[in-house]
C-alpha cells in the first residue's frame, strides 16, 4: 500500500482556525500534481509555486502522480497559506526531510518561487488554535512575532525559505523562537484641548468614552465635528489583553498586522461614504470582516452620514444591537465581532447652513431642507444612537482664546474611573467587559436604582417626546453614565435630566 504523508494546517471561519488535515500521496501513474477538497483558485495554483519553490531549493518532484487531500473534504479551502503545507508534505513523501519531523506541527505560509515563504493571513489565530490542541507552529518569518503572542509554551518555528526550514530539520541550522513583537507608537494621538470653544459637545465626548455610548454629531461645516471625533481614541481606556487579543485576532485575518507586530491603541475606522454593504459590514468572495469588525473595541467615525446608502447605514442595526454580525453564504456561515462605538457628524441639510441665524436657503424654505436631507436616515438607526447634539459654528473669538481646555489626559483619567465602577458592577451581576451602554435591558432597573422624582421627570419626558421603548432605556443608560461620573450610586434627578437633554437632535423617535 503506498504511504500518505499527513501535515495539519487550518481553514479560517472568520476568526476561528478549522482544523485541516493535509494528505499527501505519491504513486506510480501519469505524472502530475492533482489536489483535491474543495480548493479555490488561490489553492489550486499553488502547484506551480509549489514546483517553482522545490526547484530554487534544489529538489526535483519524482515522475511520479502525486495527489493532494485537503480533508474534510466538504469544506472550502481559500488562500494562498496552503503552499507551505502541502510542499512540506512533499517533501516528507520523497525523502527530502525526516519523514517525522512535521508530527507535532501545524503548518501554514505562502511560497515564492524563489523558495522563500511569503507573509500570510491568519497567524495568530492559527497559533491559538494549534496552542490548544497541543500542536506547534510552523510559519513565515514574518508572521513569527505575531504568533508569538498566542502563548509563551508554543514552540514556533519561522524560517524564511524552504532551505532554512530543511537544514533546520536536518540540525545544520537553528531557527530560535521568535519574540513577540509590538507596534512602536510614533505619533501621540490628538489632544482635546486643541478644540477650542464646543464644551458642551466635549461633555458629550467624555460621556460616550465613559459608557460606550454611540455619539451623533450635527453642525454647520467647519464646526469641528471631525476634530472631535478623532479625539475621542485618546479619552478611552486602554485595551485589555483580552480585547488587544481579539483585535488583534480580525486584523490578523484581514492582513493587517504590520510585520507582525500588535498595535496596543483601540482601532479607529473611517470609511468614505461611497462605501458598500460589503466594504461597511463585511463580505464579498471570502467573507472578509468590513469596517465595524475592524473596529471591534474601538471606533468606527461615519463622516457625512446623509451621504452614505441608506441600506448600507441600515445594515449595521443588528450589529449594533448585539455586537457581532453574521455573514451567511449558500456553503457556510462566519460570525465576526462587532462590538464597536459609533460617532457619526453631518451637516444640519444639504447646503450646511440652513441652523444659522439669519441664512435662507436658495432652494427651498430652511425646514424643508432640513427634513429632505434628514430623512435619507431610519428612525430605527437613530433610534439605536444614544446621544445626538448639534454644535454651533465656532467663532473667530474662541479661535483667537488661548489654549483654555483639559487635556485629553484629564478627561481620560475620568472616563478611566467610570469604567473601572462599571467593570466592578457588572462583574457582579457576571457579566464581562460590559458598559453601561451594552446593560441588558432586564437588569437595567437594578443597575440604575433611580429614585422617585427621577421616574416622574422620566415618565413625562418620555410621553412629551414620543421615546421608544429602547430610547427609554438608552436614556437611562446615559443618566447611569453620568452618575458614574460623578461617583454616585443612584440614578438622580439631575443626571435623568442631562441625559434628556443629550437626547436631542434629529431623530423623530426622541
Amino acid at each position: 500500500m503506498t504511504p500518505i504523508t499527513r501535515v495539519a494546517t487550518f481553514a479560517f471561519e472568520g476568526i476561528d482556525a478549522r482544523a485541516v488535515d493535509v494528505q499527501v500521496q505519491v504513486s506510480a501513474g501519469q505524472i502530475g500534481i492533482t489536489i483535491v477538497g474543495l480548493p479555490d483558485k488561490a489553492v489550486a495554483e499553488s502547484r506551480e509555486r509549489i514546483r517553482a519553490a522545490l526547484l530554487a531549493s534544489g529538489l526535483a518532484l519524482p515522475a511520479k502522480r502525486i495527489t493532494i487531500n485537503l480533508a474534510p473534504a466538504d469544506v472550502p479551502k481559500e488562500g494562498s497559506h496552503y503552499d507551505l503545507p502541502i510542499a512540506l508534505g512533499i517533501m516528507a513523501a520523497i525523502g527530502a526531510i525526516p519523514h517525522d519531523a512535521l508530527e507535532g506541527y501545524a503548518v501554514l505560509g505562502e511560497l515564492a518561487l524563489d523558495g522563500t515563504i511569503a507573509r500570510v493571513s491568519g497567524a495568530l489565530p492559527a497559533a491559538i488554535a494549534a496552542s490548544s490542541r497541543n500542536l506547534g507552529l510552523i510559519c513565515p518569518q514574518v508572521c513569527g512575532p505575531e504568533a508569538a503572542w498566542a502563548s509563551e509554551a508554543l514552540h514556533i518555528i519561522a524560517p524564511r525559505s524552504l532551505i532554512q526550514l530543511a537544514n533546520h530539520f536536518k540540525g545544520s541550522q537553528v531557527l530560535h523562537r521568535p519574540e513577540a513583537g509590538m507596534a512602536p507608537q510614533s505619533t501621540a494621538l490628538p489632544d482635546l484641548c486643541d478644540i477650542r470653544g464646543q464644551e458642551s459637545a466635549k461633555r458629550a465626548l467624555e460621556i460616550a468614552a465613559a459608557g460606550g455610548h454611540h455619539l451623533l454629531i450635527s453642525g454647520p461645516p467647519g464646526a469641528g465635528k471631525s476634530m472631535l471625533a478623532q479625539r475621542l481614541p485618546s479619552i478611552l481606556p486602554p485595551l485589555s489583553p483580552k480585547e488587544l487579543l481579539d483585535v488583534s485576532m480580525i486584523q490578523s485575518v484581514a492582513g493587517l498586522l504590520e510585520n507582525g507586530a500588535l498595535s496596543d491603541r483601540r482601532p479607529f475606522r473611517s470609511p468614505h461614504h461611497s462605501a458598500s454593504m460589503a466594504a461597511l459590514v463585511g463580505g464579498g468572495i471570502s467573507a472578509k470582516p468590513g469596517e465595524i469588525s475592524l473596529a471591534h473595541n474601538g471606533v468606527l467615525f461615519l463622516d457625512e452620514l446623509p451621504e452614505f446608502q441608506p441600506h448600507v447605514l441600515d445594515s449595521m442595526r443588528q450589529p449594533m444591537e448585539t455586537g457581532n454580525v453574521l455573514i451567511a453564504r449558500a456553503n457556510h456561515r462566519i460570525t465576526y465581532p462587532a462590538k464597536f462605538q459609533l460617532i457619526a457628524a453631518m451637516n444640519p441639510c444639504r447646503c450646511g447652513h440652513a441652523s444659522d441665524p439669519g441664512y435662507v436657503c436658495r432652494r427651498q424654505p430652511n425646514e424643508r431642507c432640513i427634513a429632505q436631507y434628514q430623512a435619507r436616515l431610519s428612525g430605527p438607526l437613530l433610534d439605536r444612537i444614544d446621544l445626538s447634539i448639534e454644535v454651533p459654528a465656532v467663532s473667530a473669538k474662541d479661535l483667537m482664546q488661548p489654549h483654555t481646555s483639559e487635556t485629553s489626559k484629564d478627561v481620560a483619567a475620568r472616563v478611566i474611573m467610570a469604567r473601572q465602577r462599571q467593570t466592578t458592577r457588572y462583574e457582579k451581576l457576571g457579566l464581562q467587559d460590559c458598559t453601561n451602554a451594552a446593560c441588558p435591558p432586564n437588569l437595567l432597573q437594578e443597575v440604575t436604582q433611580p429614585d422617585a422624582e427621577s421616574l416622574e421627570l422620566l415618565g413625562r419626558a418620555a410621553e412629551k417626546l414620543k421615546l421608544s421603548g429602547r430610547g427609554y432605556h438608552r436614556v437611562l443608560k446615559i443618566a447611569r453614565t453620568l452618575a458614574d461620573l460623578d461617583k454616585e450610586e443612584k440614578v438622580r434627578r439631575i443626571h435623568v435630566s442631562e441625559a434628556l437633554a443629550h437626547r436631542g437632535g434629529t431623530s423623530p423617535a426622541r
